[in-house]
C-alpha cells in the first residue's frame, strides 16, 4: 500500500544552506519533479540581484539558470552538487517519489511517497546511517478513503495506484504511460491529466510536521 511521509531537515545538510542562511526571508519551492539533472525551483524574498549573489557563492550550486519571473517569484533551474544529489537518492532510492519540496527558515521540508511502509523504513535506515539531522513527520497510507480526505478524485486514486503497482514511477520504469493507459482503458492525455492533477494534489497537501514517532516504522529485517 503506497505511503506518503514528511521530512524535515536543516539545509546546510542539504540545498541552498548558505543562500538561505544569507537570506533568512528567502523560501524556495520546487516547481516540479522532473528527470534531468537540474531542479526548478521558484525563489521570494530577497530581490533578484541578491538571490543571484547568493547562488553564485553557495558551494551546494553548480550552475544556475534564471527562468522566468511572477509576481516578484523567480524560477530558477538549478544543478545541485554531487553531494546534494546523493542525499537527495536517500530518500528516493529505491521507489521513491518526491512529491513537493519546500525551504523557508533554514529547513527544508520534503514529501515523499513509497510503495510501502517496508520501503520507507528502508528509506529512514540509510539516512539515519548517514548522520543526517532529519525529522519524520506526518506518515500516512494512501486509502481510497485517505485519498478523499486529501482531494483526489476516484479515478485520480485508481490511476496514480495503478502507478505505483505497476511500476511506472520505478526507474527504469517497468511501464510506459501508454501500456499504464491501456491497463487502466484510457487514452494517454486522460491517464496525464489524472496523474498530473493527483500530482498536484498530493503536492498540495499540509506539510506541518509532527514530532518524529520511530514506532510508527516498520523495521527492515
Amino acid at each position: 500500500m503506497a505511503t506518503i511521509a514528511a521530512f524535515r531537515l536543516p539545509a546546510t545538510d542539504t540545498a541552498l544552506g548558505s543562500t538561505l542562511e544569507a537570506h533568512p526571508s528567502l523560501t524556495g519551492e520546487l516547481e516540479r519533479v522532473v528527470e534531468s539533472d537540474r531542479s526548478g525551483i521558484w525563489l521570494t524574498g530577497p530581490n533578484r540581484s541578491e538571490i543571484e549573489d547568493a547562488l553564485a557563492d553557495d558551494p551546494s550550486v553548480d550552475d544556475y539558470e534564471h527562468v522566468t519571473t511572477n509576481d516578484e517569484r523567480w524560477l530558477y533551474d538549478i544543478a545541485f552538487t554531487d553531494e546534494v544529489c546523493a542525499i537527495v537518492d536517500l530518500f528516493v532510492a529505491p521507489q521513491g517519489t518526491l512529491l513537493s519540496a519546500k525551504a523557508a527558515n533554514g529547513t527544508w521540508v520534503l514529501r515523499v511517497r513509497y510503495p510501502d511502509r517496508e520501503h520507507l523504513s528502508e528509506a529512514y535506515e540509510r539516512l539515519r546511517e548517514r548522520d543526517l539531522a532529519v525529522e519524520v513527520g506526518k506518515i500516512y497510507d494512501l486509502t481510497e478513503h485517505s485519498s478523499v480526505e486529501i482531494g483526489l478524485t476516484p479515478h485520480q486514486y485508481e490511476s496514480i495506484v495503478a502507478a505505483v503497482e505497476h511500476g511506472y514511477f520505478e526507474i527504469p520504469r517497468r511501464i510506459s504511460m501508454q501500456e499504464l493507459a491501456v491497463e487502466l482503458d484510457i487514452s494517454h492525455q486522460a491517464l496525464s491529466e489524472r496523474l498530473r492533477r493527483a500530482y498536484g494534489t498530493l503536492a498540495s497537501v499540509e506539510l506541518d510536521l509532527e514530532p518524529r514517532i520511530e514506532l510508527e516504522f516498520v523495521e527492515s529485517d
